[in-house]
């Protein structure tokens, strides 16, 4: 079947907007949303928030073991179609509380021009500390006609993230862990990060199982230009997913270099700068 591919030229707002949602209020509207559980079919299969459906993070990208590439149009249309999502309906993703997947996953339905999405802000092992309702089953699904749509607005790639080193309106912001950035440790054949890149690990978006709120966030990203526009990178494309996250709530121009380091790094015609070998 042919896939329409639309490309989303969607507005883009540079004011704050919360895109997380407390257990505390979740749990008072469990049937108002499609609840989007992103841990491991064998997790979900054992308990789950009651009334949630399974998707794997894993689900989200093109071939892991390559490079943090997200899902196929023609892919994307049969998962999201089988899961009986429209990219109007009110969505809630959760995983087990590390925020890491949950975020990869609301990256990927913004990639592909889903407009109602959130996060709960605490994971499946925080919402069965808190004795809130959970099940076994999984609810019956009615498919959806969801076709395609592309917001290039939210993905970055190679050819834009080189054309970025370059270009003063745009900031490259690497999400690893430090040891990473400045050449210690690294995933792919080389050491280093994208040149112009700076360094704010997505770990920093995180405290005691939570998301920063909103004053700690702009902290976070206070010396970062709100008028320019920001790519992310981490290894594959997931923890850089927290930082996307935040930096959407903070109302930032951003997008997530999908294939990330694991593409970069093993790619000698591209650029590296590596601090541990001055």
């Amino acid at each position: 079947m042919k896939i329409l591919l639309i490309i989303c030229m969607c507005f883009i707002t540079l004011s704050a907007e919360s895109f997380r949602i407390e257990a505390t209020n979740l749990v008072k509207k469990l049937n108002e949303y499609t609840i989007l559980d992103t841990r491991k079919a064998s997790q979900y299969k054992k308990e789950h928030i009651k009334n949630s459906l399974n998707i794997p993070a894993a689900l989200t990208y093109d071939n892991k073991k390559n490079n943090g590439e997200v899902i196929a149009p023609q892919n994307a249309e049969k998962l999201f179609r089988n899961l009986g999502l429209d990219i109007d309906k009110a969505i809630i993703i959760y995983d087990d509380g590390t925020f890491y997947d949950a975020a990869r996953l609301f990256w990927t339905l913004e990639v592909y021009g889903f407009t109602n999405v959130k996060i709960l802000n605490s994971g499946f092992n925080e919402w069965k500390k808190n004795s809130y309702p959970t099940s076994t089953t999984t609810p019956k699904i009615s498919k959806s006609n969801y076709i395609p749509t592309i917001n290039n607005n939210r993905l970055a790639t190679k050819f834009t993230t080189q054309i970025a080193i370059k270009t003063p309106n745009k900031i490259i912001i690497d999400a690893r862990a430090n040891p990473s950035y400045i050449g210690k440790l690294s995933t792919a054949k080389r050491f280093g990060h994208i040149p112009s890149a700076t360094n704010i690990p997505a770990s920093h978006n995180i405290d005691n199982n939570k998301l920063q709120p909103i004053n700690k966030l702009k902290e976070i990203y206070k010396n970062v230009d709100k008028n320019k526009k920001i790519i992310l990178y981490c290894t594959i494309g997931r923890v850089s997913s927290v930082n996307y996250f935040a930096l959407r709530e903070l109302g930032y121009d951003v997008s997530n270099y999908a294939a990330s380091w694991k593409e970069w790094g093993n790619d000698f015609n591209l650029p590296i700068t590596n601090p541990s070998k001055k």
